[in-house]
């Protein structure tokens, strides 16, 4: 403990606040909440053996500390959660990846609410739902909710005519004028009861709709509210009812080897409408009472709905004060309960049930994911024959059309997993015009290796025959790189060229070494293939527009910065084209004219 410690220990006030702890770097590694400062802190800095390995070990790192003073403990326990999702420090038990979190969002903050899922929340009137963990089912979600409810998806609102949305009846076509802002807010209320669970809510509203539209003869209405609400009640009759009445989460726990699984089932108005698992971190040496507290804390900070009654599976500290903080945040009175018989007890029980099972299937998905990964890596070095294994792979490609556009592409993989922001893409210069694929891989080569002190991979793929692999090694070889081991892949069989030999390696055809060379040659390709396209598209925007009077290179490139592909242009007003700088008018009508007349021809 240092002087600075042990200065800022005497000087600390019996008041509650939030502590923070930081490293010699001034990283915040810990932020905490006590009801006395100068208790709680003190305790960490005192000899004591009753100390966890995690918390010596972090003790030991602390070189310095800060304080915040706060009215209350339930504005520490507000100040604390905040500030453990802003830093993340390493020694608090976190939710993996929560920052990444998405929400689905109700734009109720403008005439015409459009829904989208989105991963950040602010202040601004609208409405969100989360946060969801499985962004598949979360999708799947948002396109149920649009087959129920023809919403809004496009961001303009000056449509000159309804889009095909509306042709197929997919949306409501507001920004035509085919709906008033109040009829389409009557749907949006409905869309947030749905979303809110309160499905018989929204089947009463529908139905009374509906047989309104019917009495004053407005029959085609009356029939689409028809349909609304018999997929709303397709949709109802699936929810199992599980309660009786009322909202409740209810949350199972449990723990293995590989980390600890929090399952969350949402019961709105006495029905199962969804549920989620989060994973947390830092919990090996955490109780179980300090790791359903610590969730709760996080979770709740950031949840957009709060039930009444929050169901858990054991007793655990502070609930009195968390009871509060939650009342707070909610408006309303929100109770913490540990049922110990009847249904809340089974479904606490059927979380606790899933939440095993979610563990289980995540360590099946890490296994299988190592196997794919670094038993890929470890694998495919034992085929080849290599001294060490290939944790860092560099794979080459060239993509042209007929010798036109000619690039190469090198894509990394370390430990069999792609590092995009180690990717490069090359123009060739020496084949140009004509294609001749050992010349091209001559050039990239000599781009990427050919100075003496260049940083070598563990291994170098050539997507391409023996052809191909002889034009690297010359220059690889050339450039003094000597012991780096370079294969060719061909394309037909999967056939693997070490150097210097004729006969080639056959990896397993049910091997991870084979699929993982396969992605890597894919991935190569791809990126080669997307490349090329891209000049591709830029050589045939000139050409096209080379036929425009008044436009020459100057502002062919500005047309070109700003839309980038021709079909931009095409959809482009003469507005937007003459508002640019380097533009005028006549020649945003030249190129408008133009497009519009290529239409009608």
């Amino acid at each position: 403990m240092n002087n600075i410690i042990e200065e800022k220990l005497v000087l600390l006030p019996h008041s509650p606040g939030v502590y923070i702890m930081k490293d010699a770097k001034g990283k915040i590694i810990y932020v905490g909440k006590a009801i006395s400062l100068k208790n709680r802190v003190t305790q960490y800095f005192r000899q004591n053996s009753s100390h966890s390995t995690k918390v010596k070990a972090m003790v030991a790192r602390i070189e310095d500390f800060e304080t915040i003073l706060t009215g209350s403990e339930v504005e520490a326990l507000i100040l604390e959660c905040n500030l453990i999702k802003k830093h993340r420090p390493k020694y608090n038990i976190s939710l993996k990846d929560d920052k990444n979190y998405p929400y689905l969002k109700v734009t109720t903050n403008e005439p015409f609410p459009r829904v989208h899922i989105t991963r950040r929340v602010a202040r601004d009137g609208a409405k969100y739902f989360g946060p969801y963990t499985n962004v598949t089912a979360l999708h799947e979600s948002l396109r149920l909710l649009k087959r129920l409810f023809p919403l809004r998806s496009c961001r303009r609102m000056d449509a000159d005519r309804p889009c095909l949305e509306h042709h197929i009846k997919r949306c409501l076509a507001p920004c035509a004028g085919k709906i008033s802002q109040p009829e389409y807010q009557l749907m949006i209320d409905e869309v947030l009861l749905f979303l809110e669970g309160r499905t018989e809510q929204v089947e009463y509203n529908l139905k009374q709709r509906m047989l309104k539209a019917a009495d004053n003869l407005e029959f085609e209405r009356a029939a689409r509210l028809r349909d609304q609400l018999m997929a709303v009640q397709k949709i109802t009759e699936k929810q199992r009812i599980i309660t009786g009445i009322g909202d409740q989460d209810a949350i199972g726990m449990a723990r293995s080897g590989m980390g600890v699984c929090m399952q969350i089932f949402y019961v709105r108005s006495g029905k199962m409408v969804g549920r989620d698992y989060f994973l947390l971190d830092g919990s090996e040496e955490e109780t179980d009472e300090a790791l359903l507290l610590a969730f709760l804390k996080q979770y709740y900070n950031q949840a957009t709905f709060i039930p009444r009654e929050i169901l858990l599976p054991m007793e655990i500290p502070e609930q009195e004060l968390l009871e509060e903080w939650l009342g707070e945040q909610s408006k309303y009175k929100v109770s913490l309960s540990v049922p110990k018989r009847g249904t809340k007890r089974d479904i606490v029980e059927m979380a606790i049930g899933n939440a095993e099972k979610a563990l289980a299937d995540e360590s099946a998905r890490l296994k299988q994911a190592n196997a794919q990964t670094v038993g890929a890596v470890l694998e495919l070095g034992k085929y080849l024959g290599l001294v060490n294994p290939p944790t860092r792979m560099e794979c080459f490609d060239i993509s042209h059309t007929q010798g036109s556009e000619t690039v190469a592409s090198m894509v990394v993989f370390e430990d069999g997993v792609p590092k995009k922001s180690d990717y490069r893409r090359f123009k060739i210069r020496s084949a140009e015009g004509k294609p001749d694929d050992f010349k091209s891989m001559r050039e990239v080569t000599e781009r990427r290796y050919g100075k003496p002190d260049a940083e070598m991979p563990d291994l170098i793929i050539i997507d391409g025959g023996k052809g191909q692999l002889s034009s690297a090694c010359e220059i690889i070889r050339g450039a003094g790189h000597l012991t780096v081991p370079v294969v060719g892949l061909a394309k037909r069989f999967e056939e693997v060229y070490r150097e210097g030999e004729s006969d080639p390696v056959i990896l397993p055809r049910s091997s991870q070494a084979l699929y993982l060379i396969q992605r890597i040659r894919d991935e190569a390709h791809r990126f080669a293939i997307t490349y090329h396209r891209k000049l591709r598209n830029k050589r045939n925007l000139v050409s096209i527009l080379d036929n425009v009077e008044g436009i020459g290179p100057k502002r062919r490139k500005i047309l070109l910065d700003y839309f980038g592909t021709i079909e931009k242009i095409k959809l482009a007003s003469v507005e937007e084209m003459a508002g640019l700088d380097g533009m005028n008018t006549p020649s945003a009508e030249a190129v408008y004219n133009y497009f519009q007349q290529i239409k009608k021809d």
